[in-house]
């Protein structure tokens, strides 16, 4: 093969692929791979996912440094595993329209593999990596800046950190106490259990309290529900 137009992949030409990544292949058989499922063939794109997935933690850690020098290494921890997560690299794989070119095998085909988020986040970390071995650091760089820079942007950290972490800041904030947790009841069979659990801010004498599956997401939800009262009353000085 000696160029874009040549190459096929399930019947669709990649050529506007290119265009929507601005890299064109040299070795248009790492694009080729990159598509490539294991479900498909031996031969398949898990090795290029595996270059993808560090080349993409890399670039967009050094844009979101390069962003806001004001964030904290916890922050920007936060961020970065919010814009390399499969549910947004799926987004990104399905802003290029790359799941047509995915190829398949017939039984994920026919269980909608192409618009699986596993898939699709595997298979846009392949292509990464296949532009890393085409060409390099620079030209990857080039294509995530081109992808995630509006992400980066539109990110706001403040909305990363869970309800419990807010819920303290806001406390330590004002000198206040810590919130104390505590389960209220378990109930439920052991493969159902749910849990209750109370969030008490002494200062203000509130308790939320929450239920869910687990002891944490209990807490998460209990302390979401306080912080949102404690808000909405405008209670910033005790």
């Amino acid at each position: 093969m000696t160029g874009a137009s040549s190459i096929n992949s399930s019947g669709a030409d990649l050529e506007r692929l290119q265009q929507e990544l601005g890299y064109r292949f040299k070795a248009p058989q790492l694009l080729q791979a990159a598509l490539t499922h294991k479900s498909h063939s031996k031969l398949n794109n898990e090795r290029l996912e595996f270059i993808g997935d560090a080349v993409l933690g890399y670039v967009v850690g050094v844009m979101l440094f390069r962003h806001d020098d004001g964030l904290s290494e916890d922050l920007l921890s936060l961020m970065r595993a919010k814009l390399v997560r499969g549910s947004t690299l799926a987004e990104v794989a399905r802003e290029i329209n790359l799941a047509p070119h995915l190829r398949l095998g017939s039984g994920e085909r026919k269980s909608g593999g192409r618009q699986r988020d596993s898939i699709l986040a595997d298979a846009f970390e392949a292509v990464i990596g296949a532009i890393h071995e085409d060409s390099g650091i620079q030209a990857c760089t080039k294509t995530v800046e081109k992808l995630f820079s509006q992400r980066v942007r539109q990110l706001d950290p403040e909305n990363l950190k869970d309800a419990k972490t807010r819920l303290q800041e806001f406390l330590q904030a004002r000198q206040c106490d810590r919130p104390e947790y505590s389960v209220q009841a378990v109930t439920g069979k052991d493969h159902e259990r749910r849990y209750t659990v109370a969030c008490h801010i002494k200062t203000w004498d509130i308790t939320a309290t929450a239920m869910a599956s687990s002891r944490r997401n209990a807490e998460q939800e209990a302390a979401a529900v306080a912080l949102a009262e404690v808000e909405q009353d405008k209670k910033v000085t005790p």
